[in-house]
């Protein structure tokens, strides 16, 4: 990658995360227009696009920039992200079980990966793994989120709320997070007074 490719990588990077997506995109178009084969202006083509809820912009960018460079854990990541959002989970357990292989212990990929496993059907898993995202990561509220919903789904009340109250630490403005907390304490209320009037 050139320094002038590099330059506007970092560029339309920021433009991401300022929000900016049609504009990261068109400095990646530009990218391209000298160099098709960037892998990277692929990767940041999909990333803006699956920003904007485009999936199959995002997932079109993506594959070609997997076809590109294969041993991309970038490119894996966010293909199995967009795959995820899409409720593919075993597709995207396969690219971010990939991903986790070509980059092991990283966070965001354990959380995602997680999550998917989770979905897929095997949670025991998917909570050993997002055990592990938290472990690397103990401040991130996204993965204090993802598992205390996974636990709420299992129906362990206790340590979806307690996850939860940490994650309200971390971003106290968060209303998802505000919304969860509540569902929690609801479920956990409701099942509370089945389990009374059993006995």
């Amino acid at each position: 990658m050139t320094i002038l490719t590099n330059d506007l990588i970092e560029e339309a990077d920021k433009k991401k995360l300022n929000g900016e997506h049609g504009e990261a995109i068109e400095i990646c178009e530009k990218i391209l227009h000298q160099d098709l084969e960037c892998v990277e202006a692929y990767e940041e083509i999909g990333d803006n696009y699956l920003s904007l809820r485009k999936f199959e912009k995002a997932m079109k960018a993506l594959n070609r920039a997997i076809n590109l460079d294969p041993s991309s854990p970038n490119g894996h990541y966010l293909l199995g992200f967009t795959h995820s959002a899409l409720s593919n989970w075993h597709i995207s357990v396969d690219h971010l079980e990939t991903a986790d292989y070509l980059q092991p212990n990283h966070p965001e990929i354990l959380r995602c990966l997680g999550w998917s496993v989770f979905h897929a059907g095997n949670r025991k898993k998917g909570l050993i793994l997002l055990e592990r995202a938290l472990t690397l990561s103990p401040d991130d509220s996204l993965v204090l989120c993802d598992l205390a919903i996974c636990y709420l789904n299992d129906k362990d009340f206790e340590r979806s709320i307690q996850l939860l109250r940490e994650a309200l630490t971390i971003d106290s403005n968060s209303e998802k997070i505000k919304e969860c907390l509540k569902t929690a304490l609801f479920f956990k209320s409701e099942y509370e007074k089945i389990d009374k009037d059993k006995k």
